[in-house]
């Protein structure tokens, strides 16, 4: 049972990194991502499934940008947290929850060693779109 009250310790990254993804309808972010990190992408179901496996060292990055709701990443960011991971926006900003507007549009969940990386290859990948 992966708790905020009782963190474990994050096993070692490997050297290729691991991105969780959605089974069914991987984001086009975070395959572009994957794709500039060299990262192999590793289909999953569910939020929290995706979240844990980052905690449990199955996988070293979660990226989401198909939009969910607040009670969907909720407790899985704040057990990340509590883990000593790191969780924000794909733009880098803080997850902010108990709004009026209950849907989230992304959400980044990894390791704080790689957060700059992945944040930088999602801005690179936003520029050029622009």
């Amino acid at each position: 049972v992966l708790r905020t009250d009782q963190p474990r310790a994050i096993p070692p990254a490997p050297e290729k990194l691991r991105m969780v993804v959605s089974r069914t309808r991987p984001a086009p972010q975070a395959v572009a991502v994957a794709e500039a990190l060299d990262a192999e992408l590793v289909p999953m179901g569910s939020a929290g499934a995706k979240a844990m496996a980052v905690i449990l060292g199955q996988a070293d990055i979660y990226l989401h940008a198909g939009g969910q709701y607040e009670w969907d990443s909720c407790a899985p960011a704040a057990v990340a947290i509590a883990h000593g991971l790191h969780a924000s926006r794909i733009d880098g900003s803080p997850l902010i929850y108990n709004q009026q507007d209950t849907y989230m549009p992304d959400l980044l969940i990894c390791r704080h060693e790689h957060a700059d990386m992945v944040l930088g290859a999602l801005a690179e990948i936003a520029a050029q779109a622009a």
